[in-house]
């Protein structure tokens, strides 16, 4: 059982989109029984609660599972799988390993959650980064030099924070962090992933130190099914790409709308492709300063524990490649901007609502 304090109301489901929300709970339970559990478990009654003081809650008498409706509404889906995955993880200790007699969240629970790389604290989202860690302090420095007017001085403070991550990782491996590795959802949920939000997974994946994968969302106000960004990745690499995904992508909008008022063009049909070419030129950039750092013998080999944890959390995944659109004006006008974008601002955590902090090597995992 999760419980938290409680929050500002929100406004119920109707019966209807209530009904859907609940359908759709047991999809994403049978999927993860699937996946995470081997098919062990068997279905149990599911239903939403009104209560903010408890998120989510298994009743091994009546065989259900309970999910707050006020985190649906507040947090969004991704909190409620969350929560889903941690309530599952109590049912199957009691159902499958006799753990009835045990505390709540004693050792069987917590090797079951560490075994599936599922949050055994589970709080409606994924934990924060909790106590500052130094590497962060560092780099949020070094970013916040990057707002200098001089662009020569805001570029090497990037390239030197990016060059700090990189030690960072590298003098990491190997280090014995049983509770590292965590992962976040960025963004919203969408019915098609464009091709500037697959070019950003792949900076992410190629430059940040997380992997990336695209899972299956839901949004329960409008009942509509859809996809969104999942990183995983030690707790401070989680961070920064949830930073720079935010910065990132508020930048490439703020350079399209320049880019409309400079040359007169109405409308967005051309937005896509234009972001797509910030995108491509970010990672331009981000890939000239990674072999500036090999020619000085940083070389980054991967973090098989990351590997580990990845292959835990999604052990059924297929790798998909993507093919970049062609060229054309609009998307060589966004390339060029987005060579020009400089990391600046702090390293912080942001909230589960509203507008995720937006931007890391080979494709996507999907």
């Amino acid at each position: 059982m999760i419980r938290q304090k409680n929050r500002v109301p929100a406004s119920a489901l109707e019966p209807e989109l209530a009904n859907a929300a609940i359908r759709a709970l047991r999809g994403s339970y049978e999927d993860l029984n699937t996946v995470l559990f081997g098919g062990a478990l068997k279905a149990p009654s599911f239903a939403l609660g009104g209560s903010r003081s408890r998120l989510g809650c298994w009743d091994p008498w009546l065989r259900t599972i309970e999910i707050s409706e006020p985190l649906l509404l507040e947090r969004g889906w991704s909190a409620a799988i969350e929560v889903l995955e941690h309530e599952m993880a109590h049912q199957f200790v009691h159902e499958q390993l006799g753990g009835e007699h045990e505390p709540p969240h004693g050792p069987l629970f917590r090797k079951v959650c560490e075994e599936r790389g599922i949050d055994a604290r589970a709080a409606g989202e994924p934990a924060s980064g909790g106590a500052a860690h130094p590497v962060l302090d560092r780099i949020r420095k070094l970013l916040s030099l990057a707002q200098s007017p001089n662009p020569h001085e805001a570029q090497s403070a990037a390239r030197m924070a990016q060059r700090l991550m990189l030690r960072h990782n590298i003098d990491q491996l190997g280090a014995e962090r049983s509770d590292g590795y965590t992962s976040r959802r960025l963004g919203r949920s969408t019915g098609r992933t464009t091709e500037a939000e697959r070019l950003l997974g792949s900076i992410l994946q190629d430059h940040f130190f997380v992997d990336v994968i695209w899972v299956h969302s839901y949004r329960p106000a409008d009942g509509v099914h859809g996809r969104i960004m999942e990183v995983c990745g030690r707790r401070e690499n989680v961070e920064i790409s949830d930073y720079v995904f935010s910065f990132v992508t508020g930048t490439a909008d703020r350079l399209w709308h320049e880019h409309r008022r400079l040359n007169r063009i109405r409308g967005n049909a051309n937005r896509r492709t234009y972001l797509a070419g910030v995108m491509t030129g970010f990672r331009d950039q981000l890939d000239q300063q990674k072999q500036s750092q090999v020619e000085q013998g940083l070389v980054w080999l991967g973090d098989p524990d990351l590997d580990r944890y990845f292959e835990r959390r999604h052990p059924r995944i297929s790798t998909r490649s993507h093919c970049a659109g062609g060229q054309d004006a609009t998307r060589e006008h966004g390339r060029r901007a987005g060579r020009s974008i400089v990391l600046q601002h702090g390293v912080e955590s942001s909230a589960q609502t509203g507008a995720r902090r937006q931007l890391g090597s080979g494709s996507d995992r999907g």
